[in-house]
């Protein structure tokens, strides 16, 4: 294709990433790629766009977050279990990539009885998006049948560094 120096100090364009012959990716594919491998290039060691465990999607350290929710109110911790079609529906990958994107904290993971559990915390507005979230948008493939929330209150401050899937 091209030579990595030719690459880097020229412009990202689909040609450049993607090379000749076409048919092109879709804009949408194109761009995902472009973020990914900005992202892989600015993290010292990162295997690259496909790697695994931290894509960071636009998520704060935890000093940030603190700093934002005193500015802006309090931090909130809730813990969640997700009913309906949620298993095998990539449900996990999809919530670990809103919660980073939103910027909060804490952790995902299947259960035994066939539903999702886990715990976000960070600045209250961002919980109850992603609380929102949770209830009603879910992965593509899922099917929400209802979300129950539970010891909801408000914390000094965050018991992780990120959001991640447990197993």
């Amino acid at each position: 294709m091209f030579p990595p120096a030719a690459v880097e100090s020229s412009p990202l364009t689909l040609r450049a990433l993607f090379g000749a012959p076409w048919p092109a990716p879709s804009t949408r594919e194109a761009a995902a790629y472009a973020v990914s491998l900005s992202l892989s290039r600015s993290r010292p060691g990162a295997a690259g766009p496909r790697s695994t465990g931290s894509c960071h999607y636009g998520s704060s350290s935890p000093a940030a977050m603190s700093a934002l929710a005193k500015a802006s109110g309090a931090l909130k911790s809730v813990d969640y279990e997700v009913f309906g079609r949620v298993q095998g529906v990539c449900f996990r990958m999809y919530t670990e990539q809103e919660a980073k994107k939103l910027g909060v904290v804490g952790w995902v993971k299947n259960t035994s009885q066939g539903t999702v559990t886990g715990q976000v915390q960070g600045p209250e507005e961002k919980v109850n998006e992603m609380k929102s979230w949770l209830s009603k948008v879910g992965s593509p493939s899922s099917r929400i049948d209802k979300t129950n929330f539970s010891n909801e209150k408000e914390i000094s401050k965050l018991d992780f560094s990120d959001f991640n899937t447990r197993y």
